[in-house]
């Protein structure tokens, strides 16, 4: 097989027309984070966050016929991440299932000394063997419609449905008519958004992702593009909670959501969520894959899920062998806390004590 390594902005139509090919040889390659206007939108604004890193695509040939792609990120001592780090809730290769290349061999051919990675699609072939940690991504199935997919979360999960209806109609006696937009072109919405996200990571002591240009600047792209779609929950007319999420044809990932912390007894952010669901189901998407973490959360809303990994490729290579004494301890320290539900609270509430002698000491 033949690798040839290129900037997304150079992918022509019949490369992207390949790339969408390739998605549909597998459910969960239609996740959004694995179609080409991700990659190409953190292409184009990722560089001007941060001139070290490189977005860059290996594109895998095989007698002549695109076999894959490969989006990355290429950073100094050739350490590689996927395609908006931290960003991004499923991370692989765009290739059929089947597949199977030498991952070492991919990393040489793309200049990378080592590819680490924590949302990969667990089934890929390529990078079994380096899987360290495996876990699930629940998604929303929405496939027989809105109206089945609450009765089976009634049976499955009936306090949490009870509890959602319950305060949403609360919240419309004690605020006003609950009215929910699917997806609003307004920039203001967005930008209102981003603010209360922006308050949330600093009441909990997360770091603020809006707080780098680059990211908002690739927030506000997707809007303008329709890739991007802003949901807003209004109760007597106001704005009360919003979702920023991505969609690509039937599949929508959840990214971004965020709620008044006014109406936070309300629970804007559940009623926000049945919803959007509502929302998805009667505007052809057929699920929602709502990302790792926030397990209690979101058990009650879960149809299915997905296997995703993390783990790391290394060569033997001086850059490899710096990632690894910096990122190694702390992913083991990270995985031992997101598989521990208790130790998982104790951490949280560190983060907000934290967050909170901070603010007084500002």
């Amino acid at each position: 097989m033949k690798v040839s390594v290129v900037r997304p902005s150079d992918l022509g139509p019949a490369e992207i027309g390949r790339w969408r090919a390739l998605q549909e040889s597998g459910p969960d390659l239609a996740n959004p984070f694995l179609a080409p206007e991700f990659t190409l939108g953190v292409g184009r604004f990722r560089r001007a966050g941060s001139g070290r890193v490189d977005v860059l695509v290996g594109v895998v040939e095989d007698a002549g016929e695109i076999a894959a792609f490969f989006p990355f990120e290429r950073g100094p001592l050739g350490v590689g991440h996927p395609v908006g780090s931290g960003l991004t809730d499923l991370q692989g290769l765009v290739a059929p299932a089947d597949l199977a290349l030498d991952a070492r061999a991919l990393l040489r051919a793309c200049g990378l000394a080592v590819w680490d990675f924590d949302h990969l699609l667990a089934a890929q072939h390529t990078f079994a063997p380096h899987h360290t940690v495996q876990r699930v991504e629940p998604v929303m199935d929405l496939g027989a419609g809105f109206a089945a997919f609450e009765e089976e979360m009634r049976r499955t999960a009936p306090k949490t449905h009870r509890t959602i209806r319950y305060k949403e109609r609360r919240l419309g006696r004690d605020v006003g008519e609950v009215t929910y937009e699917f997806a609003s072109a307004d920039p203001d919405d967005l930008r209102r958004l981003m603010a209360w996200k922006s308050d949330q990571y600093t009441r909990t002591g997360r770091t603020d992702r809006f707080a780098r240009p680059w990211i908002v600047a690739l927030v506000e792209h997707f809007h303008r593009t329709g890739f991007g779609v802003l949901s807003v929950l209004r109760a007597g007319g106001e704005p009360v909670s919003a979702h920023f999420g991505l969609r690509n044809g039937g599949v929508m990932a959840g990214w971004f959501p965020a709620y008044d912390t006014r109406f936070g007894k309300y629970s804007p952010g559940m009623i926000g969520h049945l919803r959007l669901a509502e929302g998805c189901a009667g505007n052809g998407v057929s699920e929602i894959a709502m990302g790792r973490g926030g397990k209690e959360f979101k058990e009650g809303f879960k149809g299915r899920e997905i296997p995703i990994a993390e783990g790391r490729v290394a060569r033997a290579t001086a850059g490899a062998g710096v990632h690894w004494m910096r990122s190694a301890p702390l992913n083991r320290a990270r995985g031992a806390v997101l598989d521990n539900p208790a130790l998982y609270r104790r951490a949280d509430r560190v983060l907000k004590t934290y967050a909170r002698l901070r603010g007084r000491g500002r």
